[in-house]
């Protein structure tokens, strides 16, 4: 969101003018990478819907999260609405025809809760759209809300506005090409408002640490320097925290262009860098950690006095003696018991108040109203009583010790569950810590020769800039080695600890560790583009999303309340009424007590025991320590639905060629059944598949070009991508009236003769007969799980190739250790009958669909859905993503397509089998963590409740008092956030080790 200014001077300043300067455009160096397709829009949205994400705070447990979600799908235009309660936030998908942004943030209000719109300054909108945010002064209400957004959206060039009155700002997606931001402050500024422009999807603000400011001259040079930086719009310092906020122009000045105009014109005194937003967000979690500490330490420190003077003061003389004083109506002990409570319950207890009024405003309840009408029923009993002794003389005993107690053990549970909660996000403060702080950039003179190595914030890095790495230290950023050689570490993406190698040409990833020689790289992606701030968007968007089993936990929590509310009336009523009856003996009274007081102690235990909190988080929590327990293990998941429906996976149908296959075809026979020389035969086949792109194509060049040449065959994607001409010209035969026939190979003329390369359709369809001999050595070939490649020239079969597409090392195990897991697997291939059983035997899949095209595995995958079975389809390039999307799960190879990786619900980024393994086995354990929590947090309601109300006080003499049923109450949701945080101890399984795993 635009930060707030709220107090604090901001500086404007001209730009004095404007220039265009050129678009980085890194599209020449595009490389197809994993989690590409990755970018945050609205596509996937049906049509004429949209969706928003809102920021909502004052939510406790499940039962707010419902009373938001049931407020928004009562709005007319919602379509859907999900409630993420750890993160506070809602998904919100609506028709913009029917409903606007402010409905949807009026109609959270109204529930009793804030909202607020959160915007996102890093995305650009599509068709060259901007989004824009403003600040707008002089709103008082709704009306003038209203106002400013009919005058906005009627603006040309406008595609959509929204104002939002708390924070004074608007947001407005508009065509810069029709109208400017000038345009559309003069606009609001022409309907009697003040505004001015803050940000835009140009990322047009950075915040900036500022180290060398010693004195208020150092500030006030500061602010000089940035007078004089042309492009500046305003500026905002803050001494305090040493933070500098800039906006700037991004058509007149970059952000780097900033930083060194502001070190430069401070002679190198000041010292910049870029403020991480993530960095950024772990402070504010911080600081609400802090702030729920000082809280609790403050109720603790006025709490202590209390429950002194109730328990330890009387055996005490001296100091009993002077509380036993008489000062007005009431002892000097009362008198301090009640000052010190009513600011336990009052001031620090407030929030309680607050948030309880929210939730009965909608007419729903949550743990905060359990916590005030608790609290206060012991508080105003015990002033009540006070008051009645003062008029009567009759004093009945005071129980402000159990309200104060009470929110103390509440605030405790609190502190701890935000530090548990807290936990449940290392993943993704992990990832944010692999991208190095800093780069070495390479700077060049007019000539293009490098003169120079400067130190940059790693964050201030742009497209094709050329960066040194040297040994030892990480990849800066995303890009292509321009130079030099070495070994890299990608762990931190594929989860391999071997090393890969790394030459010119060659694709690196930002965040992964340069081990041996120096490289010079081209950055192509940076920021929300690169690999790793990609993978940090889908984990934050898998712990965003809500498991189906959180329905169960959100229907109890909406009953929850009200019931316990009237378990406690009736405990009140059942030991009240028995008491006046004569059930029970005085004995059982406190001193001074009566029947009334007696049931309103075990009312009040009631209330305080009971826990809907968690029931609220047994869910969520499991789910966020999931995820990101799968993302450092190599394995994505995209959300909480596909965690659930990963365990009860019964068929796991793998594709073959490149996923139970490395999908790197090598030739590994060439015969020739003519008297044509062998190496004329290899000439004759390589000149005919020059001119294709087909994989076997390629296998097949490389082996001819091997053996002329006794150059090792180059799987390496520069190999593959060199230019034709150079590794072509001066061996292969000239080629006419080519053509690629798909399903069977191609066909040319050469010296005016036909030439067929393809399979035995190829030739059959063609007129050309294959011998006897011909065919069997090609069934042999199918039989030993290799394919066979038929050619022909001059309409007569000539010879025929071998090759192989070897299997990945750890299929056969993998699949060994998903049938001791009770799983069934499938392989399903393009490929011939033959070939298709010997690579099944192979891996030990008995069940085979072979000759199968695209559209028809996505049938195969039905065929196993039609009795409820849940499948999951395993795949890595373009034509699985029919059936990965068909699939229940669906589960993409990392080093895929961006197609087949946008279908599917899992991403092994790997592209390793046994991840398959890590899939199933973390869901099936982060449920059975899920399952316990619930059996937990049901157990515990069901045996507490019962001891608070004093169901087993007659036999067992067990009774707890207020204070005590609410420490039981905070440690319980507390125990449940632990439980989920063990997942974060999960071991992968080991080839050594999957086949021990048994059916759970």
């Amino acid at each position: 969101m635009a930060p707030s200014f709220g107090g604090l001077q901001l500086t404007p300043f001209s730009s004095g003018g404007r220039k265009t300067l050129p678009e980085d455009d890194a599209g020449d160096l595009e490389d197809v990478r994993l989690l590409d397709a990755y970018k945050e829009d609205d596509s996937g949205l049906e049509e004429g819907m949209r969706g928003i994400q809102v920021r909502v705070t004052g939510m406790t447990c499940a039962a707010c999260s419902n009373s938001v979600e049931g407020a928004l799908r009562d709005v007319n235009g919602v379509l859907r609405a999900s409630v993420a309660l750890l993160q506070n936030r809602a998904d919100v998908v609506f028709d913009p025809k029917l409903v606007g942004e402010e409905d949807i943030k009026n109609a959270i209000e109204d529930a009793g809760f804030d909202a607020e719109i959160v915007s996102e300054p890093s995305r650009t909108k599509p068709h060259g759209t901007l989004l824009g945010q403003f600040t707008i002064g002089g709103m008082t209400c709704a009306v003038c809300v209203n106002s400013v957004e009919g005058i906005l959206r009627k603006l040309p060039g406008v595609k959509r506005a929204v104002v939002a009155l708390a924070t004074s700002l608007g947001e407005v997606e508009y065509d810069p090409t029709i109208i400017s931001k000038d345009d559309i402050v003069n606009a609001i500024e022409d309907a009697g408002f003040e505004a001015s422009f803050v940000q835009s999807s140009e990322q047009d603000k950075i915040i900036l640490g500022v180290t060398g400011i010693s004195n208020e001259m150092d500030a006030l040079i500061l602010e000089g320097i940035l007078t004089s930086i042309r492009g500046v719009r305003q500026f905002l310092f803050d001494r305090t925290l040493g933070e500098l906020e800039v906006l700037f122009d991004p058509e007149v000045i970059s952000s780097r262009s900033l930083v060194d105009g502001i070190e430069g014109g401070s002679n190198a005194k000041f010292k910049l860098h870029v403020k991480n937003p993530y960095t950024r967000m772990t402070s504010k979690d911080l600081e609400e950690s802090s702030n729920m500490f000082r809280l609790f330490t403050s109720s603790l420190f006025l709490s202590i006095p209390v429950f002194l003077i109730r328990v330890v003061c009387p055996h005490i003389p001296l100091v009993d003696s002077l509380l036993l004083l008489r000062c007005g109506p009431f002892l000097m002990g009362d008198w301090l018991k009640w000052a010190l409570v009513s600011l336990v319950q009052f001031v620090i207890g407030k929030r309680f108040y607050i948030a309880a009024g929210r939730a009965l405003r909608n007419g729903s309840a949550n743990m905060d109203v359990l916590v005030a009408l608790g609290t206060s029923a012991s508080y105003f009993y015990s002033v009540c009583a006070l008051l009645y002794g003062a008029v009567t003389g009759f004093w009945s005993p005071t129980y402000f010790e159990a309200s104060a107690m009470l929110i103390t053990f509440v605030l405790l549970g609190k502190y701890l569950e935000s530090l548990a909660k807290g936990k449940t996000s290392d993943a993704i403060k992990k990832l944010v810590e692999l991208a190095p702080a800093t780069a070495l950039l390479l700077v060049k003179d007019k000539g293009g020769r490098f003169i120079e190595e400067r130190e940059i914030d790693a964050m201030l890095i742009q497209p094709g800039d050329v960066l040194k790495v040297l040994p030892g230290t990480k990849v800066p950023a995303d890009g292509i080695v321009m130079w030099g050689s070495s070994y890299v570490n990608e762990s931190m993406v594929t989860g391999e600890s071997a090393p890969v190698s790394k030459e010119v040409n060659s694709p690196v990833i930002g965040g992964t560790m340069n081990l041996y020689g120096a490289l010079h790289i081209q950055a192509t992606k940076v920021g929300s583009n690169a690999v790793l701030s990609q993978i940090i968007s889908l984990v934050e968007t898998a712990q965003m999303s809500k498991a189906p089993i959180q329905k169960f936990a959100d229907f109890v929590a909406s009953i929850f309340v009200p019931t316990v509310v009237a378990m406690s009336l009736l405990t009140l009523l059942g030991w009240y009424v028995s008491g006046t009856l004569g059930a029970y003996p005085k004995q059982w009274l406190p001193e001074n007590g009566n029947y009334f007081v007696f049931a309103l102690m075990f009312a009040i235990s009631v209330v305080v025991i009971a826990c809907p909190c968690a029931l609220g988080l047994a869910t969520p929590t499991a789910v966020m320590v999931a995820t990101g327990v799968g993302a450092n293990n190599g394995v994505l998941i995209k959300g909480g639905d596909a965690l659930e429906r990963a365990q009860k996976v019964k068929y796991v149908v793998f594709d073959k060629t490149g996923t139970l296959t490395q999908g790197k075809a090598t030739v590994t026979t060439a015969k020739v059944f003519t008297g044509m020389d062998h190496g004329e035969f290899l000439t004759l086949v390589a000149s005919a598949e020059a001119s294709s792109e087909h994989p076997l194509a390629v296998a097949i060049v490389e082996y001819a070009r091997h053996f002329h040449f006794f150059e090792e065959p180059s799987t390496t994607k520069d190999a593959q991508d060199h230019s034709r001409e150079t590794r072509f010209s001066g061996w292969l035969l000239d080629v006419s009236e080519f053509s690629a026939l798909p399903g069977r190979g191609v066909q040319c003329f050469i010296k005016g003769k036909r030439v067929l390369v393809g399979n035995r359709k190829l030739l059959t369809e063609s007129g050309v007969t294959i011998p006897t001999d011909v065919e069997n050595f090609l069934v042999n070939l199918e039989e030993s799980a290799k394919t066979g490649v038929l050619v022909a020239y001059d309409d007569t079969a000539v010879g025929v190739l071998g090759v192989a597409d070897p299997l990945k090392r750890e299929a056969a195990v993998v699949v060994e250790g998903l049938l001791k897991m009770g799983v069934i697997p499938v392989m399903v291939t393009g490929d011939n009958w033959r070939t298709a059983r010997a690579v099944a035997k192979e891996v030990g899949i008995q069940d085979v669909r072979a000759e199968v095209m695209p559209a028809g595995k996505a049938e195969v995958i039905h065929s196993f859905q039609k009795d409820g079975s849940i499948v999951a389809m395993v795949g890595d390039g373009i034509n699985d993503s029919p059936a990965l999307a068909a699939a229940d799960v669906g589960m993409a190879i990392g080093a895929g397509t961006d197609i087949a990786i946008e279908a599917a619900d899992y991403v092994l980024m790997r592209s390793n089998l046994e991840d398959v393994i890590t899939a199933i086995d973390l869901s099936r354990k982060t449920f059975s963590r899920i399952r316990l929590n619930y059996v937990f947090a049901m157990a515990y309601n069901v045996i507490a409740i019962p001891i608070a109300a004093g169901v087993f006080f007659p036999w067992l003499g067990i009774k707890l008092p207020p204070w005590a049923a609410g420490a039981c109450m905070a440690l319980s949701s507390v125990s449940v956030v632990c439980s989920s945080l063990l997942l974060r101890r999960y071991k992968k399984p080991r080839l050594t080790t999957i086949l021990e795993i048994t059916v759970e």
